[in-house]
């Protein structure tokens, strides 16, 4: 595997200060070092592991080979639970340094691989430059040129849409937040319009659950755009200062990986709900055409949309209508002008959904 630094030191003859490689078993980066170390000893050698199967770097910590009880499949190229032993001793001997990086920072390294080369790694083969990326915020470097090995395209349909939900949060361009907001008329309007005008100017909604629960609060779950790193604290704050109670979950997993998915369920406040599915155009101003056109005595007890980076938006809303004002409904439905279909009746909503 040695031939691979052969290549990449023949095909770049310029300045090269590192070169990042994915570690599973040693075997990629026991070869790569040898070379290199032979042939440009000046070139630093960095492995890159899992945080939760970093075999490699609690073994030469330790100075012996360790054992990991468990490791994450996530990456499962590089899943090992114990390094090979010819492989611990050149790792040890000529391995300059090791970074551990996380499934949210190789997510956003596979998209990024994907934007800049239209290629699609998996993501054992995106470690490298999720740590290049790593270890140029760690250390404020510039002016560097580094290399990273690709090392496998064996990713499935099923797991690209693991990466996909995850990429965003991973390269901070979404943030997560719960906000509190009054359970009374207007104040989702009022909290859509205070998004709209945040500092640095509006955000696109990636994200919005909620479902009615408490007579005098509503807990909603809102993914936004971000324009940089660290924003999402900035965005909390500024939710806070303005009456709407907010926790960051940007950083969450449990939010990332179950709550987000889980908002919902029967509630007793929901009575004279109708359910409908609408599709909306991903467009400013969408929602708030929507919210616009409500009559003020209609409550919204249920919303939930996420979005697929479609043209379009697929929204489940319910809505608290007396019986008496079905025609006025009907008509807000027509004047709406928005594709939808009424699941009022539906089984699965019967089941999960109403009281």
């Amino acid at each position: 595997q040695g031939t691979i630094a052969m290549e990449i030191l023949r095909q770049h003859q310029g300045r090269l200060d590192a070169v990042f490689v994915a570690i599973g078993g040693g075997g990629l980066i026991s070869g790569v070092a040898n070379y290199i170390k032979a042939v440009r000893p000046d070139i630093r050698v960095i492995g890159v592991q899992m945080n939760d199967s970093d075999a490699m770097m609690q073994s030469v910590s330790a100075k012996s080979r360790v054992a990991l009880q468990d490791v994450g499949l996530f990456s499962d190229g590089t899943a090992v639970k114990l390094v090979g032993e010819e492989t611990f001793r050149v790792a040890s001997e000529l391995v300059d340094s090791y970074i551990a990086v996380d499934t949210d920072a190789v997510c956003a390294a596979i998209k990024d691989i994907f934007v800049d080369t239209r290629s699609i790694v998996e993501p054992a083969g995106a470690l490298a430059v999720a740590a290049i990326k790593q270890y140029v915020a760690r250390n404020k470097t510039k002016g560097e040129t580094y290399a990273a090995i690709l090392c496998g395209a064996n990713m499935n349909f099923d797991r690209l849409r693991f990466v996909a939900e995850r990429a965003e949060v991973g390269e901070e361009r979404e943030a997560l937040f719960a906000v509190t907001i009054p359970e009374e008329r207007g104040s989702f309007k009022r909290f859509c319009t205070l998004i709209g005008d945040l500092p640095g100017g509006p955000r696109n909604v990636t994200e919005f659950n909620y479902r009615i629960s408490d007579a005098a609060q509503a807990h909603v779950f809102v993914g936004l755009t971000t324009h940089g790193k660290g924003e999402s604290a900035k965005i909390a704050a500024n939710f806070s200062r303005h009456g709407f109670q907010a926790l960051d979950l940007t950083h969450d997993d449990l939010a990332k990986e179950h709550v987000r998915h889980m908002v919902g369920g029967r509630s007793a406040l929901a009575r004279d709900e109708r359910l409908l599915r609408f599709v909306f155009p991903e467009r400013p101003g969408a929602l708030m055409k929507f919210l616009s056109h409500m009559r003020p005595g209609w409550n919204i007890t249920l919303f939930h949309y996420r979005n697929q980076g479609a043209d379009y938006g697929r929204i489940l809303v319910g809505l608290q209508v007396p019986r008496a004002d079905s025609k006025s409904f009907q008509s807000f439905l027509d004047t709406l002008g928005y594709p939808y279909v009424e699941e009022t009746e539906n089984p699965v909503y019967r089941l999960f959904l109403r009281t």
